[in-house]
């Protein structure tokens, strides 16, 4: 059975600050699969670690998209400390050292991250008849009221 659908509009508080973090890696080469199926591979055991230990590690939810040649993985975290803070954690570290031997400045495999830190007051969003997904699946949603109808009245709550 398929996630719980909400019928009608949500939008989450923006009363907190968090941070969106996006990381993923593009295949150059597809036939280079003995240097891009490892990176691809260490991604798994870093995500069942951030929802094992979500509340140590400050991790609020993952999205992920996979297409032919590139993937993204969008994580929403609580704090840039909390993420930082992973970046050294002893997974993390194994996975990038292990990158940096195995596929170093090869071509064959490109990755990527980007970090945004949204202040309290400075994000908003909608989902209208969506299961939990993204920012709503890391902070929960609330109904759409008259108070908050419109983008603009959403930034300002």
């Amino acid at each position: 059975m398929g996630k719980h659908i909400y019928q009608g509009r949500y939008t989450t508080a923006n009363d907190e600050d968090i941070v969106v973090f996006l990381i993923g890696m593009r295949i150059n080469h597809r036939l280079a699969v003995h240097k891009w199926l490892p990176v691809f591979m260490a991604m798994p055991g870093m995500i069942k670690e951030l929802y094992t230990e979500k509340e140590q590690l400050g991790f609020l939810s993952t999205e992920m998209y996979f297409g032919l040649r590139t993937t993204v993985i969008i994580q929403y975290w609580r704090s840039k400390d909390d993420l930082l803070a992973y970046a050294k954690g002893a997974k993390h570290l194994t996975a990038w050292k292990n990158f940096n031997q195995k596929v170093g400045s090869s071509k064959a495999v490109g990755i990527y991250h980007e970090t945004y830190l949204l202040e309290q007051g400075n994000y908003e969003s909608v989902y209208g008849n969506m299961p939990l997904y993204g920012l709503a699946k890391a902070k929960g949603h609330i109904p759409i009221t008259k108070e908050i109808m419109t983008a603009k009245k959403r930034l300002k709550a």
